[in-house]
């Protein structure tokens, strides 16, 4: 990071503290950030220890499907408030300081690389217990709910920037993803076959709640003892909450561990089990089958869209381009999963 910009993000920090001096030292990028920069770095003010904190910003280019980190920031807080294992917001920055929107928080320790969490065994302590602790965050997260006045906790902001579906939240998600495949150059058959298969099979739907879209291995943190935050909130918004189970159980995400059927580190009843007595609900594994299915399409249409930023020259990057090409596989995986749920219609007698 160029020193003209730390010194106006020192500045910055100086004025929330009321406290003129103020380093900052220590500072490297992130690995990861696809969509948005982490910039992690020690911060020292006056007499006060130093704090470990991390500045998260926009990347070059981005997703118009991302919030932007002011509204991000109003994300972090309410989860924060919700008792959810999350670094602790600290500055939400403003544009002018150094070209970019950005906010600063606390930073957690611990690993949240996706293959590195799945394959060390020492990571994370009892991997069972791990899961039941996810979904015990989970259920937190989801008890944000649209009649709560969040604008009314001290020093929180309000998240009336998200938007409400005007029919079911899945059928608002199968509208845009048609849409896009609707206006895009190239033809993914397999893809609005699946789309289909979710329009006809949609369950009835559960209350609307806030749901993170994109929990699983790779976006939570862990040391040798167990979770220690949740990350990247760039993502929520109003839907069912079973949306995040099955995001979180969708074999995409599993990294080699196929077997292990929540996030490639432990069992789907754990999960459950974890969610449901943190939630009051009941779900069952079967419950989760069509989420999968759902999450498989949401990320093969992601994916397509993250190949095209490369594509364009609009961000060339290796990751953004080998993203585009998994959507082979995920097409196999969503006719796989449509296909034998369809032998099973068919010996009931239902039809598609």
């Amino acid at each position: 990071m160029d020193q003209s910009i730390v010194t106006k993000i020192e500045r910055f920090i100086g004025e929330q503290l009321d406290c003129v001096d103020v380093k900052l030292s220590d500072i490297h990028k992130l690995s990861g950030g696809a969509i948005q920069e982490n910039w992690a770095m020690v911060l020292r003010a006056g007499e006060q220890p130093p704090k470990d904190i991390v500045l998260r910003c926009d990347a070059p280019s981005g997703l118009s499907t991302s919030h932007s980190r002011e509204e991000e920031y109003a994300l972090l807080e309410a989860a924060f408030d919700a008792g959810v294992t999350v670094p602790e917001p600290l500055f939400l920055g403003q544009l002018p300081v150094f070209g970019r929107s950005f906010f600063i928080m606390g930073r957690a320790n611990g690993v949240a690389v996706g293959h590195k969490v799945v394959k060390d065994l020492s990571l994370g302590g009892d991997r069972e217990l791990l899961v039941a602790e996810i979904g015990r965050q989970m259920a937190k997260i989801h008890s944000i709910t649209p009649d709560l006045d969040l604008g009314s906790a001290s020093g929180s902001q309000s998240l009336d920037f998200l938007s409400f579906p005007k029919v079911s939240a899945v059928q608002a998600s199968i509208e845009e993803f048609r849409q896009f495949l609707d206006n895009h150059h190239t033809a993914f058959p397999a893809l609005e076959w699946g789309i289909r298969w979710l329009e006809l099979n949609e369950p009835e739907p559960l209350p609307l709640c806030l749901v993170h879209r994109d929990f699983r291995t790779g976006n939570y943190m862990v040391d040798e003892s167990g979770l220690t935050a949740v990350l990247d909130w760039e993502f929520c918004t109003w839907a069912d909450p079973r949306e995040d189970l099955g995001w979180f159980c969708a074999g995409c995400w599993r990294f080699g561990r196929g077997d292990l059927e929540a996030g490639g580190i432990g069992s789907k009843q754990a999960l459950l089990d974890g969610y449901n007595s943190a939630s009051g609900l009941a779900l069952q594994k079967a419950d989760l089958d069509y989420w999968e299915v759902f999450a498989h399409i949401r990320w093969a249409v992601i994916a397509i869209i993250q190949g095209e930023r490369h594509v364009s020259g609009a961000e060339p990057s290796l990751e953004l381009a080998l993203t585009a090409h998994i959507v082979p596989e995920l097409e196999w995986e969503i006719l796989r999963m449509t296909g034998l749920r369809m032998i099973g219609l068919q010996a009931t007698g239902a039809s598609l």
